[in-house]
């Protein structure tokens, strides 16, 4: 009984299983401490390690800090010459249009604009057909004035012509619409006698390539002919029973651009942006201008007290003239040597600063809009304008006696006002309801979504959407059908910042100053050529699928390539102040700048691609993929390393694409430079760096314009 009672233990023994565990615990305490302790120690000198590894880097790269920096700015040096070039083409084109005399007068010239405006004024009565081969030279010189303002550096234009070339271009534009009335009166005084014979109604549809033009008169007033439609199109109007009996007109002129939109001044660096930049440069440029013509005025005393010396002395006068003549026009060619590199660093420090503002976010929103009113700064208008008018029809042609006779009101062409403003005992929405109204897109537009319907304000001066209702689109045939209040100028809208932000993009060279930028966005892929100073717009592809753009294969300068990307839907440009309608990846003016110049200068043998790990970094620094490419082959596994730069500073990382989190960690047995340019150079091929110091400065300055462009940094 007592054998299987468990014994029990004594105090001392349990004293000292206490004393064994205390032991025990202090033992494991003091390991860990030390582990701890040691592992501390390896931490820190780690730390050490690589901090003195970092300052020996960073003394290093100060060290040749100077010296890359000199090298990179004489490689910058394309840019001024890219821009002088373009000034001398531009003197060139003034000479050519001045030695060919063909009459159109030279846009750039007030006078010779003026001329031109007042004696096209003194004209009368061009028919239609006459004013649309006369609109060719206008709309000629429209878009040269409009590129003048865009094209031109800050530098060479001032305010006075900004207002002169802005004036002329209104000017032309609201004699252009004035002409378009007069012709399409004396069309419709001719309508009997171009009526046709089965409807007794009279319809005419004149097409260009800038301008269509149709027009229904309605001679019989049959109360039951209230479906009118063009023959050959499906463009048309679903008229009431008042407008059916009337002696009115139907007119759709429909104009391929835009001229009814305000016009808005035109975003070039001004006088106040730039003059913190260039003040400096200028100033230096003073000084040394003073200090060469004090040498030189020195040397010509010098001279003339040698010269009387020579004189008196009587010594080989003929031989010393020549040697103090050989000093002088050396020290003037010096001087003039000096002065062109000056300017050329002023020219240089204007185009860093127009540059800049290419990058600039707006810090104000545009003035809130009331409700239904269109934010063109949100919104862009597409395919032209829709001119819809309901007009008077004007007293016919009679034939009298072999004389034809014609009452001509003073008034000109009278728009008929529907619904009338004052309806004493109709009921308005019975007797004047809304017109259907149905219209065809122009072919070479693209939606990426359902278009919306906007009529201008003339009051207002903007574009609203009220008054507007059942609007159906069908994408197949290019039909927008709608019902329409009242008649003026409509135009289709689409979000400007649809294809914001981009997905992804690559940049990649083809040929010796040749390279593809792709940018891929949510519903389009668009591939664009670059060489020398044009671009191309190689392909466009809609979910996957080609589409055949007209703009493919035609070679464009910059600026007007743009314009034209944008007026075709393709708008990928963002705006200062695409920020408010678009999430972006905000990225610092002057690094983004720095980060686009020193692509366009590599990207003659060097891709360049989308990263991820852009997102992640801050404000302050861009990452992005890099790899050597010397082959027009477009490799299916290509070998990318991540770079990152701060404007000041370019490391190669240690992560990869694939990696799972972002680090700043420095590659191994990689160093870090204060340019991109000698980052990849430590790791390039000789025949690489060839290549890209036998860069065309036209060429390169095409790829950063379409880079800062674009804002694929910030953007992405």
């Amino acid at each position: 009984m007592s054998g299987s009672k468990k014994k029990k233990i004594t105090k001392a023994e349990r004293l000292k299983l206490l004393q064994e565990e205390e032991e025990r615990r202090l033992k494991e305490e003091e390991e860990a401490r030390l582990k701890h302790e040691k592992e501390e120690l390896e931490r820190l000198e780690i730390q050490r390690i690589e901090k003195e590894k970092w300052n020996q880097l960073e003394a290093k790269d100060l060290e040749r800090r100077n010296e890359e920096l000199e090298e990179l700015c004489l490689l910058e040096g394309c840019f001024p010459e890219a821009e002088k070039l373009k000034q001398e083409t531009r003197l060139l084109s003034q000479w050519n249009h001045y030695i060919q005399c063909d009459g159109s007068p030279d846009p750039s010239v007030a006078q010779e604009m003026n001329t031109f405006i007042s004696l096209w004024k003194e004209k009368t009565n061009e028919t239609f057909e006459e004013l649309i081969e006369k609109s060719k030279v206008v709309l000629n010189l429209i878009e040269k004035l409009k590129f003048i303002l865009l094209e031109i550096s800050p530098c060479d234009l001032q305010d006075k012509n900004i207002i002169q070339y802005q004036g002329s271009i209104l000017q032309l534009q609201e004699l252009l619409h004035l002409k378009f009335n007069v012709a399409t009166e004396i069309l419709l005084r001719q309508a009997s006698t171009l009526a046709d014979l089965d409807s007794g109604n009279m319809e005419k549809i004149i097409k260009d390539e800038n301008v269509s033009l149709y027009v229904w008169a309605n001679l019989k007033k049959n109360p039951r002919y209230r479906s009118v439609r063009f023959s050959e199109t499906q463009i048309g109007f679903e008229i009431p029973r008042i407008l059916a009996t009337s002696d009115i007109a139907l007119r759709l002129l429909h104009t391929r651009y835009d001229h009814v939109s305000t016009l808005h001044l035109v975003s070039t660096p001004s006088k106040e942006d730039t003059s913190s930049v260039t003040e400096p440069v200028k100033d230096d440029v003073d000084n040394v201008e003073k200090a060469v013509s004090k040498e030189v005025e020195e040397k010509s005393k010098q001279q003339e007290r040698r010269s009387h010396l020579i004189q008196e002395e009587e010594i080989k006068v003929e031989e010393e003239q020549g040697d103090i003549e050989v000093k002088m026009s050396s020290a003037e060619e010096e001087s003039e040597a000096i002065k062109c590199e000056l300017e050329m660093k002023v020219l240089s420090e204007t185009i860093l600063a127009a540059q800049l503002l290419l990058v600039e976010n707006s810090s104000e929103k545009p003035e809130f809009f009331e409700d239904n009113t269109v934010d063109l700064c949100q919104f862009t208008t597409l395919g032209g304008i829709y001119h819809l008018d309901i007009l008077e029809l004007p007293s016919q042609c009679k034939r009298v006696k072999g004389w034809m006779i014609v009452e001509i009101l003073k008034e000109g062409l009278q728009k008929y006002t529907y619904p009338p403003e004052t309806t004493e005992d109709l009921e308005t929405e019975n007797a004047f309801p809304p017109i259907e109204v149905t219209l065809e897109v122009h072919e070479n537009v693209i939606f990426f979504e359902d278009p919306m319907v906007a009529r201008w304000d003339a009051e207002g001066k903007h574009w609203r959407t009220d008054g507007i209702s059942n609007v159906f689109y069908k994408p197949k045939e290019r039909l927008v059908t709608f019902s329409l209040e009242t008649f003026g100028p409509l135009t289709l809208i689409q979000d400007a910042h649809i294809n914001m932000p981009y997905q992804s993009w690559e940049l990649r060279p083809l040929d010796v100053n040749k390279v593809l930028l792709t940018v891929t966005t949510v519903f389009t892929e668009i591939q664009i050529q670059i060489k020398e100073n044009l671009c191309m717009l190689s392909s466009v592809k809609l979910r996957d699928k080609k589409h055949v753009s007209v703009l493919e294969g035609k070679w464009m300068t910059p600026i007007p390539f743009i314009t034209a990307l944008k007026e075709a839907g393709l708008n990928i440009f963002p705006t200062r102040h695409s920020h408010f309608y678009v999430i972006i990846n905000n990225k610092v003016p002057l690094v983004e700048v720095k980060a686009y110049r020193q692509m366009a200068l590599l990207s003659s043998a060097f891709a360049f691609g989308w990263s991820k790990w852009n997102l992640l970094c801050n404000s302050t620094k861009v990452v992005f993929k890099v790899r050597e490419h010397l082959t027009e082959e477009c490799i299916e596994t290509p070998n990318w390393a991540i770079f990152m730069f701060s404007g000041d500073r370019a490391q190669r990382l240690k992560i990869k694409e694939e990696s799972e989190a972002f680090s700043e960690a420095l590659k191994e047995d990689t160093e870090f430079h204060s340019t991109l340019y000698h980052m990849l150079k430590d790791c390039a091929s000789k025949e690489a760096m060839e290549k890209v110091r036998s860069s065309n400065c036209q060429f390169v300055n095409s790829v950063c314009h379409m880079l800062l462009s674009t804002r694929l940094l910030s953007y992405s």
